[in-house]
């Protein structure tokens, strides 16, 4: 049960604290352009709501048979508070407990939370995009309008971009932080044998 170097203690505390903007800025964003809407929509993801032209977007959606957004329909927004609240005590454990396992830890299970959570919003999108309401007042006949997972996609006569918004860029540098130190201590380990 080797020790960690005291810089990579601080940097893993860096790294849990990071953490907390999650519950103060948006995590994820989609934004949506076309001929009506020059301005561009916006839709902010937050670790417990979701903020911006949600009902623009909602009712715009619903004319091609897309259920309408609300809140309601992500349980995620009940447990994702607990989740990222675990992720940080767990770095903070890490940094205060001094053990390179422990890292190791840490730094899966920000890689698993991370897939998981884009797989989470993958599905999530395939369903909002793939099962549409048959009696909508538009339908285009094979047609489905999945959101991005992450980059730009034209749907319609809308461009729509989905990517990390200011809270999701923050836990990418705590992640990226955190395996720079694990790679870190690995080489040290080596250098040291």
């Amino acid at each position: 049960m080797k020790p960690l170097k005291p810089i990579s203690r601080f940097l893993i505390a860096v790294s849990a604290l990071l953490m907390i903007s999650a519950y103060f800025v948006p995590l994820w964003q989609i934004l949506m352009w076309a001929p009506q809407y020059p301005e561009g929509l916006e839709m902010d993801i937050w670790i417990n709501n979701i903020t911006g032209d949600v009902k623009i977007i909602s009712a715009l959606n619903h004319y091609i048979g897309m259920k309408h957004i609300e809140v309601e329909m992500f349980p995620e927004f009940h447990y994702m508070i607990y989740i990222v609240g675990f992720l940080i005590v767990f770095g903070l454990l890490v940094a205060l407990l001094n053990r390179r396992f422990l890292l190791w830890s840490f730094v899966s299970l920000l890689l698993v939370t991370g897939v998981a959570a884009l797989v989470d919003f993958y599905l999530w999108g395939y369903d909002y995009g793939h099962n549409l309401d048959p009696t909508a007042a538009i339908v285009v006949p094979g047609m489905s309008y999945q959101p991005p997972l992450i980059g730009t996609k034209q749907l319609l006569n809308f461009t729509a971009f989905s990517g990390p918004d200011i809270g999701g860029w923050i836990f990418l540098v705590a992640a990226l932080l955190s395996i720079g130190i694990l790679i870190f201590e690995i080489k040290k380990n080596k250098s040291q044998a």
